[in-house]
Order: C-alpha cells, then sequence, then structure tokens
C-alpha cells in the first residue's frame, strides 16, 4: 500500500511536470527573423559639426529633471552630452543608409545593412571615423509568446509571516524595512529597469498601482508590445514595485518605473551593448535617478567577438565605458555581478567592471555566497562585487502573477536598486557617488572586502545614520 502510494505520488509530479514542460514549448514559437537577412554596423563618427545644439541651452535636449538633477549634484554638461550631429544623421539618410539607432556618449550611429556592397560607399564619407559590424541576422530565432497569468494574486507555497510577506528575510537581510518604518519609500525617485521584456506586467493585479514613468525599447527590431515579452523584467521589477502588505512588499514601492526594453532574448551580439547605450542615454534624457540593470555579457553568438578578461577594465567594452560615466551624470547605475561562478568564465559580466556603479552579487539568507555568483576582480584589480544581496533564491512575482523563489543576481540587485532610491529619499543633498560610497561603507565585510562578498551585505540603516552624520 505504502509503495503505491509512493508510485502515485511521483507519477502526479511526473504530469505537473510534463505539463509545465508543454505549456512552455506552447510558448515558445520558432520564426523566420524579422525582415530578413541583415547586418547592423556601429559607425563611429569623428565630431559633432553642423550641430544645431549648445551647452548653454540643455533644454533643447535634456528634460528639465535631467538638467535639475545635475544640477543638484554640481555636475556639468560636456561635449559628450550634445547629440550627434544632424547634419551627418540626414548625409546617412540621403545615401539609402537605415539608422536605427545612435549614441551621442560614443558619437556613433547604429545602421542596418541589406547589402556588403554598400559599406564602401559609407567608408568613403569624411566624417566616418570607423566600422564595425555588430550583428549578423539567423536564419531563424525563437519567440516567447504571453503566458496565462493568474487574475487573483497568488502565491506557490505559504506565506510568510510579517509585513514584507514572502520579501521579508531579502528585506531585513539589508535593513531595509527601518528605512521605510522612517518614511523613506522611494517617493519622488525614478527608477529604470533594463531588461529583456515585462511579460503582463500590463494585466496582473499585483501591477496595477505600479507608478509607471514611461516605456521604451531600444532592441532591432521594436517590439511590438514589451509586455508580451519575457517576463524576466516583470520578476525583477516585483522586487522593487509590489506593495501588497503581509503577501509582498517590494524595496521601492512608492518609486516611479521607467521599464525599458534593451535586451534581445532570441540573439546574443555586440549590437546588445549598443541597444544598452542608448537605453541609459534616454533614461539620462528623461531623468531617471537610479538604472537597475540585471544584464550582462562576455561571450555572444559570433565567438571573434567575444570578450577576454583582460579587457575588463570598465572601458574596454561600449556598454562598460558608457556605464563608467553614469554618475559623472548625476546617476546611480546597479548592476548584477552574473551567474558564472560555476562555469568556465567564473568572472562578472560587462557591464558589471564598470567604474563608479554598485556590481550586486548573490548570497543565501544565512549570508553564504551563492555558488554561481561571478566573482572578481577586474582585470585593472578593482574590487568586485561591490556588494551582495539575497538572490539563493529570492521571492519574486512571475509574469503568471504567482509568488515564486528564484535564484540569480539579477533578483539580488533590485533589491539594492530599490533601497539606494530610498536612502536617496532620505539624503537628497547627497550626490551619486557619494551614495554609491554609502552603501560600501555600510557592507557587513567592509573591513576585508574581497572579490566573492565585495564589501557585503549593506545595511541600508547604517548607512542612512552614517550619511546624516556628515551632513
Amino acid at each position: 500500500m505504502i509503495r503505491r502510494r509512493w508510485l502515485l505520488t511521483i507519477l502526479s509530479f511526473l504530469l505537473v511536470f510534463l505539463s509545465l514542460q508543454a505549456r512552455y514549448v506552447n510558448d515558445v514559437q520558432k520564426t523566420s527573423y524579422p525582415g530578413g537577412k541583415c547586418w547592423l554596423y556601429r559607425v563611429y563618427l569623428t565630431d559633432k559639426k553642423g550641430s544645431p545644439y549648445s551647452l548653454d541651452k540643455p533644454q533643447k535636449f535634456l528634460s528639465a529633471r535631467s538638467v535639475e538633477r545635475r544640477k543638484r549634484q554640481g555636475l556639468a554638461l560636456d561635449s559628450t552630452d550634445l547629440p550627434v550631429s544632424p547634419l551627418y544623421m540626414s548625409t546617412l539618410s540621403e545615401r539609402g543608409f537605415e539608422i536605427v539607432g545612435r549614441s551621442k556618449w560614443n558619437n556613433t550611429v547604429l545602421l542596418r545593412v541589406t547589402s556588403a556592397h554598400s559599406l564602401k560607399a559609407l567608408k568613403e564619407l569624411p566624417f566616418v571615423s570607423s566600422i564595425k559590424k555588430v550583428f549578423t541576422a539567423p536564419d531563424s530565432i525563437q519567440r516567447s509568446n504571453r503566458t496565462h497569468f493568474h487574475k487573483d494574486f497568488i502565491a506557490w507555497g505559504e506565506t510568510s509571516e510579517g509585513f514584507y510577506g514572502n520579501a521579508q528575510e531579502q528585506m531585513e537581510k539589508l535593513n531595509g524595512n527601518r528605512l521605510h518604518e522612517a518614511g523613506f519609500l522611494g517617493q519622488g525617485k525614478i527608477i529604470a529597469v533594463f531588461d529583456g521584456g515585462f511579460m503582463n506586467v500590463d494585466r496582473i493585479p499585483v501591477m496595477h498601482e505600479l507608478k509607471l514613468a514611461g516605456v521604451a525599447d531600444f532592441v532591432v527590431p521594436r517590439s511590438k508590445n514589451v509586455f508580451q515579452e519575457m517576463d524576466h523584467g516583470t520578476k525583477v521589477l516585483s522586487v522593487m514595485a509590489v506593495n501588497v502588505p503581509n503577501i509582498y512588499v517590494g524595496t521601492a514601492p512608492e518609486a516611479s518605473f521607467l521599464l525599458v526594453r534593451c535586451e534581445d532574448e532570441a540573439t546574443e551580439s555586440l549590437a546588445e551593448e549598443d541597444y544598452w547605450v542608448e537605453a541609459a542615454e534616454y533614461a539620462d534624457s528623461v531623468g531617471v535617478d537610479i538604472i537597475n540593470s540585471s544584464l550582462g555579457y562576455h561571450h555572444y553568438d559570433d565567438k571573434t567577438t567575444s570578450y577576454k578578461y583582460f579587457q575588463q577594465d570598465g572601458e574596454t567594452a561600449m556598454i562598460s565605458h558608457t556605464a563608467s560615466m553614469l554618475a559623472g551624470k548625476g546617476i546611480i547605475h546597479v548592476n548584477s555581478a552574473g551567474n558564472d561562478g560555476m562555469g568556465t568564465w567564473k568572472r562578472i559580466g560587462f557591464p558589471a567592471d564598470a567604474k563608479d556603479i554598485l556590481t550586486v552579487g548573490a548570497i543565501t539568507p544565512q549570508g553564504v555566497n551563492a555558488p554561481f555568483s561571478s566573482i572578481g576582480p577586474t582585470a585593472d584589480g578593482r574590487i568586485k562585487p561591490d556588494v551582495v544581496a539575497v538572490g539563493s533564491s529570492a521571492a519574486v512575482v512571475t509574469g503568471r502573477g504567482t509568488i515564486i523563489n528564484d535564484t540569480g543576481t539579477s533578483f539580488a540587485t533590485p533589491q539594492v536598486s530599490g533601497l539606494v532610491a530610498c536612502l536617496w529619499q532620505a539624503l537628497p543633498e547627497k550626490t551619486a557617488l557619494e551614495i554609491i560610497e554609502l552603501v560600501r561603507q555600510s557592507g557587513d565585510n567592509v573591513a576585508t572586502p574581497d572579490n566573492i562578498y565585495g564589501y557585503g551585505a549593506p545595511d541600508f540603516w547604517k548607512a542612512y545614520q552614517k550619511g546624516k552624520m556628515k551632513n
């Protein structure tokens, strides 16, 4: 009798597993690449001549909020802030080139090319400095479809006790609850979430009260609807934004969120750096305070373009160079370390190697490092990750509207990002660099920082108290 019960139990588990697998297969379809065969080229320009923009009139290319954020931190604009020359853009368009992206900070444009013959004419243009192929379209790709969602907010498993519900343990690990109790829940701060999709954020009940600052997409080709793409971004967003007391409360429930798709789920190429860079410049222009990026790169489909460890200096990769600029623009950038700790790469990804950012590794609720969490140092000897948070495992809300435990530095990162928003709300006179340093110095490994835990799990209440003392 006991043996039969065990067999029935195993059989029922197997049926559930097969059902989930079948549902997953139905959610993914293989299709031909949109628009057919093409290549993307990053074109570096020589200068910004012929531009009608000037640094003394920033309102022409930056929002009032962006200008005020810099002014508040005593940060001056420079030539990188000037848009790419419209004259050069017009010339490229007139010559028949399709412009699908641009970066003013790097003075580049991204072109979609369907014939290699056109490159010769491109190289002959006097304002073109160099050209780099960053993407070759595959014959076919896999696309995720929007999944079904639960109209009622439910958790798989029992809800833990406490105001934060399933997020209680990860919140208390960073002492973020003390900031919340003092009234700092991220009000007035805008957090940009960089990811590959935000499936069902527009539908699941738990997101109905989301303070949405906007939605943008920089992947080529653009998605018809970012809420139909993968739900990785939904999970990341939930860690900060959900606000259902006693069931799940995130780290910055009163902040506003800019949802940005810049990760191409179907392919892995250098072009994703261009998407990410354009997303960062857009976030800057609309005035965000914090960027949460649970993305990282090092190996690409075209293996000849993959990175080597010696390039991990915060400047060599375009994405890292750009991320290193963010604090100088008044933005705090928080990036996941990566999940390669048990693989052959082992190191953090790009742009986790960037300077003046917070790179976040993963630990267990008991404070032990997660074996998958990527490690440092950078090639130029800087400690990475900077800090750690619970990521093995973390409670998140899926695109189906259910609470699950998921693993990854992707879900440790928004715990830090959300509480950075709360801390900055509490200490509005601090600069981006000052807040970053306060977070590092509040870590429980600050006395002996290393390249596994960094400065440790930050205590955000301690960071707040220390910041107040320095006022």
